[in-house]
């Protein structure tokens, strides 16, 4: 049974990305099931640091990018979800290709939620795990941009 509770169309949530660090990026929404959401972003010279490897911190933003969005797509419009903790654990290097990273859903409380992001290469290889915790609160706490 599908968790969301928000249109949810990849094209919708692809433009969330306009000028943003996501479009900076190049991280996409590809994939949405009932309860997960999937996106990609390229390993290049916008996503290494300086020994050619996938930055650790370009993996948070990916990682971040998806919990945080799953979080709020299965939220009441009347309410967003704001981070409070993220954590990740860097497995693999990567030098080139697509990471992928899948958020799935560990708990949705009426006030905080957690979601489990991995983040692996073309392969299937495990490159990074990470979790995060989002607080739910009024939408009208924050201004929309």
């Amino acid at each position: 049974m599908a968790i969301w509770k928000q249109d949810i169309s990849l094209e919708r949530i692809n433009g969330w990305s306009a000028n943003t660090m996501m479009e900076t990026l190049g991280i996409r929404f590809t994939e949405i099931g009932d309860d997960w959401l999937r996106g990609t972003m390229p390993v290049d010279h916008r996503t290494h640091q300086p020994y050619g490897l996938l930055h650790g911190g370009a993996s948070v933003v990916l990682a971040e990018t998806l919990g945080s969005s799953a979080a709020m797509l299965s939220l009441d419009p009347s309410e967003v979800a704001v981070g409070l903790d993220i954590n990740a654990n860097h497995i693999r290097g990567v030098r080139s290709g697509i990471v992928t990273g899948t958020a799935r859903m560990v708990h949705i409380g009426r006030t905080t939620q957690v979601w489990e992001i991995r983040i692996e290469t073309e392969s299937g290889e495990l490159v990074c795990i990470s979790r995060i915790t989002m607080a739910v609160i009024p939408a009208r706490v924050v201004a929309p941009r």
